[in-house]
């Protein structure tokens, strides 16, 4: 059972939503972020990313630096910049990006149900990179950032979002990314109820993307617990979440750029990889059609690569491409062993387009592999065995934008 409330959300004025929202922290290097900022000082990323208000030598994890960003966050609501609704409710958040529409509830999920594993992940993740976003959350006194969730499609609940929809809504934007926002209220009693009934028929919900800002919310939130001797209902026993059918979603594909061949030539490499892999040339960029297929490009050369069948593995974690592609080849070819630490490899998202593989070959990187996507069905396999996915596994787009729900927790 998946407890999902609604919330008085604090949301940007109608006439500066465009102005407001931002993509994710995470997407900006430090560089990025302050430019951004300097070009758009109304953007949410000030906030999201205090440190662009100093200097560019200020150590970016000083509490001087969360601490701005409660103090920006408070005086742009004190300002008026921001309205809180007068009553909990459900909003409705869609995207329109290349011609695709996604349409997903937003909501307050349970950081019990995460503690429990009703709320499923499939990612590990890394204690130090939660940390600034712990900090974030508690100096705030707020969620900015949702998590992106996921659940098999319920029909009630589509019928609900789909009479929503007839109305009017009250955001319609273009944002910096060029997605298409649209956002409505739910805050009839009947309707409140029926979502929040159907969430609570659910098994599971899963976390497609924000593992990170996910751990971190609920350490905040078992922190606020504690300090106030483990009494529960408060606002910080939720998180700020959009909650998706898996039907409105797309997984992009998630592809790898090496830096070098392992003291290797291209001959020896080749001749190594052939005896893995079916290799052919291909005239054109290679965007893998189905599974245990793989582009690669060497030497201004597109391959087409398409592993043997005793490769080929029916379990939830190996038997995934971005699993068979390190088992196969990374590792005993190019010697790359852990992927998360190993300096010689990076990880292009597939919203970048093969050109971006090309043009890293070119640059700093010497091979390139593309690869076809992972599945929202192999997702949901590796989470209810409680397993976790390799690193760079998805690539979901287009990204939440940040600053137009804030989930407020004192």
């Amino acid at each position: 059972m998946a407890k999902v409330l609604p919330f008085s959300a604090i949301r940007p004025r109608t006439d500066l939503v465009q102005d407001i929202a931002a993509l994710p922290y995470d997407v900006f290097d430090r560089k990025e972020a302050r430019r951004f900022v300097e070009e758009h000082p109304g953007s949410f990323l000030a906030i999201d990313r205090p440190e662009t208000q100093f200097p560019e030598d200020e150590d970016m994890y000083a509490p001087k630096v969360y601490k701005k960003a409660h103090d920006l966050l408070w005086e742009r609501v004190e300002k008026g910049d921001f309205v809180k609704d007068a009553a909990p409710a459900y909003y409705l958040y869609e995207q329109t990006w290349r011609g695709r529409t996604q349409t997903g509830l937003v909501a307050c999920a349970s950081i019990d149900d995460y503690l429990s594993g009703v709320i499923k992940k499939h990612e590990n993740t890394r204690r130090e990179k939660e940390e600034d976003r712990v900090r974030h959350v508690d100096a705030c006194d707020a969620q900015t950032g949702p998590i992106f969730l996921v659940y098999r499609r319920d029909e009630t609940l589509a019928q609900v979002m789909s009479v929503c929809k007839n109305t009017a809504p009250v955001y319609d934007f273009i944002s910096h990314d060029g997605t298409k926002n649209r956002i409505w209220i739910i805050d009839k009693p009947d309707d409140i109820a029926r979502v929040q009934g159907r969430f609570e028929a659910m098994d599971a919900l899963y976390i497609a993307d924000g593992h990170h800002r996910c751990a971190s919310a609920v350490r905040v939130g078992q922190k606020r617990r504690e300090q106030a001797g483990g009494k529960k209902g408060e606002p910080g026993d939720y998180f700020l979440s959009v909650i998706f059918p898996d039907d409105e979603l797309a997984i992009l594909d998630y592809n790898r750029v090496v830096k070098d061949l392992n003291g290797q030539n291209d001959e020896e490499f080749l001749k190594r990889v052939s005896e893995r892999f079916a290799v052919r040339e291909a005239g054109e960029a290679v965007s893998p059609a189905r599974k245990g297929e793989f582009g690669m490009f060497l030497s201004e050369q597109w391959y087409h690569l398409t592993a043997k069948p005793e490769m080929m593995s029916l379990d939830a974690v190996e038997g995934l491409d971005v699993s068979l592609l390190q088992r196969e080849l990374l590792t005993p070819v190019l010697g790359i062993g852990d992927p998360r630490e190993d300096k010689r490899i990076d990880f292009v998202g597939g919203v970048r387009g093969l050109q971006e593989l090309e043009r890293r070959c070119r640059t700093d990187a010497k091979v390139a592999f593309s690869l076809h996507p992972t599945s929202l069905a192999e997702l949901f396999a590796v989470a209810d065995e409680d397993r976790l996915m390799p690193p760079k596994s998805t690539w979901f787009e287009p990204k939440l934008l940040s600053g137009l729900f804030i989930h407020q927790i004192i």
